[in-house]
């Protein structure tokens, strides 16, 4: 046991990924699990160093990814993480959008060998998925067909991205919905058929617009020199300052359906 000044200061997760990457050099599955950006970016030089540098099967699991614990305060919300750890090499990023995603993630992880993280939402999201989903790291799943714009979401605020497209749709406008669930590596066949079939990209991510979904997606459109209308719903790059509930944060910092229905709308 450790007392609090430790604890403060990450001693406690340091140590939690140390041993799990003890544990796995032993042939052991190791998870580490804990809420927001405690396990991400108070034992981040041991996740480098010691499980990524040595590829070891250490699975970092959070829950309340984004703004989920919104009352706590920036200490609890986990905001840059995705860019952090997408950075890392040879470590996958998944931020699964609802249960059946965030069921059959856990079994890929368990069974993919390697450093993995894990992105959780916090309890109750509601599926976007109607129907059986046949879930692949690396390949993103469609949740609504469309030709006229897609909609590229990660993790639980995706819902809001389906929300949008019902309201775009009441609007004679056919939006695409498309579960980015892994973000490194990113379904790339995914965004260029996007970029070839609809008439424009919208991601969104409760993740600060620097280096997150949007940044990876921005990347292959790039590379591959597309020319399509882009925009990236995002956090704002700056701390959350304010508190409140996870739903009021979301609609302040413009993920209503609403919101995204009209970003969609002015892109095209």
């Amino acid at each position: 046991e450790f007392p609090d000044r430790f604890y403060n200061c990450g001693v406690a997760e340091q140590n939690m990924t140390g041993i799990a990457c003890g544990l796995a050099m032993e042939g052991k599955v190791s998870i580490t699990y804990s809420i927001a950006n405690f396990p991400t970016l108070r034992p981040l030089e041991q996740i480098r160093n010691d499980v990524c540098y040595h590829f070891q099967n250490v699975k970092i699991v959070i829950i309340g990814g984004g703004l989920a614990y919104g009352s706590l305060g920036v200490s609890h919300h986990s905001t840059e993480d995705i860019a952090i750890m997408r950075a890392l090499p040879d470590i996958v990023v998944c931020c699964p959008a609802d249960i059946k995603e965030a069921r059959a993630a856990t079994h890929a992880m368990i069974e993919r060998e390697g450093p993995f993280y894990y992105r959780c939402g916090y309890k109750k999201e509601p599926d976007i998925h109607a129907g059986e989903i046949d879930f692949q790291l690396g390949k993103a799943l469609v949740a609504r067909e469309g030709s006229d714009i897609t909609l590229i979401g990660t993790g639980t605020v995706t819902y809001r991205a389906l929300q949008a497209a019902e309201l775009l749709a009441e609007q004679g406008i056919k939006a695409r919905v498309v579960s980015m669930h892994t973000v490194k590596p990113i379904d790339r066949e995914a965004i260029l058929a996007a970029a070839r079939e609809t008439g424009g990209i919208v991601t969104v991510e409760e993740h600060n617009i620097c280096g997150g979904l949007g940044g990876a997606v921005a990347e292959v459109i790039a590379e591959a020199g597309v020319g399509i209308p882009f925009k990236m719903m995002a956090l704002p790059d700056t701390y959350v300052h304010i508190v409140g509930t996870h739903e009021w944060l979301l609609d302040y910092y413009g993920f209503s359906p609403e919101s995204i229905a009209e970003t969609a709308k002015g892109l095209l």
